[in-house]
């Protein structure tokens, strides 16, 4: 009896061998395979520059490549800056960069100037990678951001869609956000999709925000580390209208909702955001 359950348990074990064998053979059959294919993937296809500003020519941003919204409304957010239009003081081109500058000084009834540069009507796109490299401004009552939305005529926000590749703070110093709002997605009714991470030194250095997206997901980054995805439900423009052809904006916001809620300070203006490059691509099949 000892010997034929000696002879049962050898057997199950050299089954139990071979299963695992087996498994691990096709496991690593399966990875080789789907990994070749990526790489494949990856080989067919790469990132071709299509619009860009390196900010090489002294003086007010290139109107071929930018405008301005411009006004005091307090733009839905109860922002205190008047948005200025071609005036250095608060948009200008010096030492190959972008400088966007928020002032306190009485304008139109305001009490502080800044300046929101946007390619709508310009330059949009509908997917692609957008790359910016930028330094921000600290202080309390700072909002910088760079984001996106849709260039229709008469677009509805947030139904068509909104991109936040870069919102800061100046009360949660480093702190970088990422969001993407819609009529389903967004913060009115506190469903908003985000993600954020810590960058101690963003009103110090320069770093690269980035927002990759196309037809299936949208993934927002810096410096190549992408701690945000956003995929497409299917399940109707509610949730993904980002098919529109999108537009790039660029702006500091003075307190709001939001950049204000903890109040602002009198003793830190004029606040800059410097930008060193925008760059835009898309990906093509290699020749």
């Amino acid at each position: 009896m000892a010997k034929k359950q000696c002879i049962f348990i050898k057997r199950y074990k050299l089954a139990t061998m071979k299963q695992r064998f087996f498994l691990i053979f096709f496991s690593i059959a399966a990875y080789i395979f789907l990994h070749t294919e990526t790489v494949a993937q990856s080989n067919a296809e790469e990132w071709k520059l299509v619009w860009s500003d390196e900010f090489n020519k002294k003086g007010l941003p290139d109107s071929n490549k930018w405008g301005y919204d411009t006004g005091g409304s307090g733009w839905g957010n109860n922002e205190l800056q008047f948005y200025t239009a071609n005036r250095m003081k608060n948009a200008r081109i010096e030492k190959g960069m972008l400088i966007i500058e928020a002032h306190k000084e009485d304008w139109e009834n305001k009490k502080f100037t800044s300046a929101r540069l946007v390619t709508r009507e310009k330059a949009t796109w509908k997917k692609g990678l957008i790359e910016v490299r930028a330094k921000l401004p600290s202080g309390l009552g700072t909002w910088p951001a760079i984001w996106t939305l849709a260039d229709n005529k008469l677009m509805r926000w947030p139904d068509d869609g909104e991109i936040d590749i870069m919102e800061h703070v100046g009360y949660d110093q480093g702190r970088i956000h990422g969001t993407i709002h819609c009529k389903k997605y967004n913060h009115i009714i506190g469903t908003q999709k985000a993600a954020n991470v810590l960058l101690d030194d963003c009103s110090q250095n320069f770093h690269t925000y980035q927002l990759k997206w196309d037809q299936d997901s949208i993934s927002i980054g810096v410096d190549g580390n992408y701690y945000f995805k956003y995929t497409n439900e299917r399940t109707g423009y509610d949730a993904w209208p980002f098919n529109n052809n999108m537009y790039l904006l660029l702006n500091i916001a003075v307190g709001g909702n939001w950049g204000g809620a903890k109040g602002v300070a009198d003793n830190i203006w004029p606040q800059r955001m410097e930008v060193d490059f925008v760059r835009v691509y898309e990906l093509t099949e290699k020749n």
